[in-house]
């Protein structure tokens, strides 16, 4: 592990990826090296989660090619010196923003949606002038092994490298100085990586999770709320980190969201057959979902084959918050219903638990919306819609607290991986003698009125 990370500090150290023209290069370069190399991505995919060719684009491939389009036509922008206003004291002189990039970067990716959450962030490292490790998730050995096979033939591993393995392997680079992580997945791991990382003082993104509420607050388009909904949290059968994972639904609209979600639920078909479900990652992911099913709970599914590693699609209400499924995030095709007769007192629940990456408001109330987003700390989320947040480049996609550190997509992601230096430059022609002795009163009394401060 040493050995690339001093090849590639070497590298960095060239200067040449601080080039605008050579990242533009290496980005084109990756978006070719994914399209040329989409058939393979998809077969890989397909054997780790029986996921579609549609799927794979719509929710993997298609949103890393707006992403690289995207910093492609921005990055000069981004990368520009950016001129800020100089204060009196400082007169006459003229003051400005570099941003650099960060240096040698890991980044670790997660299993869930294997492309887009490796690859994303490297994109974002890329454009901001990095050296980049890559370490994919194990779990799906086949997208692991075609990355690995794609990024290492096609790049100078001085500069992007695919490391596959387990949890040995990322031990052995977190003990590596890098001079920024990147990391996706659970907290546990998260505040693992933060741990080593602390160790070197290497600065963090950590983008993780947590239970994110969907409210439904009025029925005026409650057909609409629930396509979306349902489709949102179904989504590569619930293993999604901004998934809905339950919902708070006012007593009085419980029955019509639940007879609305059951017939959506049949109209949509799920099925890997119908290319619109894929399988749960693994056995131990199996078990884990099967034991937050309580059939006395089930509205509609709750049923399984662990040999196919699929879980029905699963609605369960008469759900409290204390109930073990509130305990941890779900992450699977499992939706508890929680129904309130006062929102104060579901806000109040919400709010004594983690933060949550994701919340979720359907109401044609601005009053009432206002209040949600205005209570509850959450990294981000759609108000008549969910999940389509991530969709829009233009948005910092991050969580907050124990759902993550910082964000990326788009500018955010060059920001996550650059270093703004500031600069005050002063010509040699004018110095005031304000600040050097002898001081006096009246000097003292200019200052305070050069610092605004009179």
């Amino acid at each position: 592990m040493t050995t690339i990370t001093e090849a590639q500090r070497a590298f960095f150290n060239t200067n040449q990826t601080k080039s605008i023209e050579f990242r533009i290069n290496q980005l084109k370069k990756l978006k070719s090296v994914l399209q040329e190399n989409e058939q393979k991505l998809n077969k890989a995919i397909e054997e780790d989660f029986s996921k579609s060719a549609f799927d794979n684009y719509s929710c993997e491939l298609g949103l890393l090619y707006m992403e690289i389009d995207e910093a492609i036509k921005k990055i000069r922008k981004w990368a520009e010196f950016k001129r800020v206003r100089t204060n009196l004291v400082n007169f006459p002189a003229k003051s400005y923003i570099i941003p650099e990039p960060l240096g040698v970067s890991l980044i670790i990716g997660a299993w869930n949606y294997p492309y887009q959450l490796s690859v994303g962030p490297a994109i974002a490292a890329i454009a901001a002038g990095n050296t980049v490790v890559l370490k994919p998730s194990e779990l799906p050995v086949h997208t692991s092994k075609i990355l690995a096979e794609i990024i290492n033939r096609n790049f100078d591993p001085s500069f992007f490298k695919v490391v596959e393995g387990g949890v040995s392997e990322t031990e052995g680079l977190l003990k590596q100085r890098f001079d920024k992580i990147f990391f996706t997945g659970s907290v546990n791991v998260g505040r693992i990586v933060y741990e080593a990382a602390a160790k070197h003082l290497t600065p963090v993104t950590l983008e993780m999770g947590g239970k994110s509420p969907a409210f439904i607050l009025d029925d005026r388009n409650m057909e609409m709320y629930v396509k979306r909904l349902m489709w949102a949290k179904f989504l590569n059968a619930g293993q999604t980190c901004i998934a809905p994972d339950y919902v708070l639904v006012h007593q009085s609209l419980k029955q019509k969201f639940l007879d609305l979600a059951v017939a959506e639920i049949k109209r949509e078909k799920y099925s890997i057959e119908n290319q619109n479900y894929v399988q749960i990652i693994n056995e131990k992911n199996m078990n884990r979902i099967r034991k937050m099913i309580d059939g006395a709970q089930v509205v509609c599914g709750g049923s399984f084959d662990l040999q196919k590693r699929i879980i029905e699609p699963t609605l369960l209400e008469n759900i409290g918050f204390d109930d073990p499924i509130m305990k941890e995030e779900i992450f699977g095709p499992v939706l508890p219903v929680i129904s309130f007769n006062l929102l104060d007192d579901v806000i109040t629940e919400v709010k004594k638990r983690e933060k949550p990456l994701s919340c979720y408001v359907f109401t044609q109330n601005k009053r009432i919306k206002d209040k949600i987003l205005h209570e509850i700390s959450f990294g981000g989320g759609a108000v008549n819609d969910a999940v389509m947040h991530i969709s829009n480049n233009k948005l910092p996609f991050g969580g907050v607290g124990e759902s993550g550190i910082g964000s990326y997509h788009g500018e955010y992601g060059f920001k996550a991986f650059s270093h703004y230096k500031s600069i005050l430059e002063k010509p040699t022609w004018f110095e005031s003698g304000l600040k050097y002795f002898p001081h006096n009163a009246q000097k003292l009394k200019i200052m305070k009125w050069m610092l605004g401060l009179r």
